[in-house]
C-alpha cells in the first residue's frame, strides 16, 4: 500500500499496489511547479489510487498539446499528483508527498534535452522527450 499527503494533512490518498514506474521527469513544467531541477514520480493504476480531501487542480497541456492536471493542496500548496491524458491508465504521484519515501528508486528519466546542465543522473533509462 503507497500511502503520502499534503503538508498541512488537509488531503491525503492510497494507492493499492505496486508502482508502475518511479522516474525523474525534466520537463519545464515540472520544474516551474516543483521550484527545482526536475519531477520525481511514481506511477500507479488510477483505478488503484483513492484520495480523500478538496485538491486545486490546475490544468495544464503536454508538449503533446493534451491535457495535464496538476494536483495540489490549495490550503499548504504541496504537490500532489499528475494526471497526463498521454498516459490514461497511470497518476503520477509526486514522491515527494509519499508518507515513507525509503523504497522509491527512480528506473527512468525523461524530458533529459531540459534537464539542468548541473544534473547528472547515471543507471537511468533515459530519454530525450517522453518514452513512447
Amino acid at each position: 500500500m503507497i500511502k503520502g499527503g499534503c503538508l498541512c494533512g488537509q488531503i491525503s490518498y492510497t494507492a493499492d499496489g505496486e508502482a508502475a514506474l518511479v522516474g525523474v521527469c525534466h520537463c519545464k513544467h515540472c520544474q516551474k511547479q516543483s521550484g527545482t531541477a526536475f519531477g520525481l514520480v511514481i506511477g500507479v493504476p488510477k483505478a488503484a489510487f483513492s484520495l480523500k480531501g478538496d485538491a486545486k487542480i490546475y490544468h495544464d497541456q503536454g508538449d503533446s498539446g493534451e491535457r495535464v492536471d496538476r494536483a495540489f493542496c490549495p490550503n499548504c500548496g504541496s504537490l500532489l499528483t499528475t494526471d497526463a491524458a498521454v498516459m490514461p491508465d497511470l497518476i503520477f504521484i509526486k514522491a515527494g508527498s509519499l508518507d515513507d519515501t525509503s523504497w522509491v528508486q527512480p528506473t527512468i528519466q525523461m524530458f533529459c534535452d531540459n534537464a539542468q546542465p548541473w544534473v547528472h543522473l547515471s543507471g537511468l533509462q533515459s530519454f530525450a522527450k517522453m518514452p513512447g
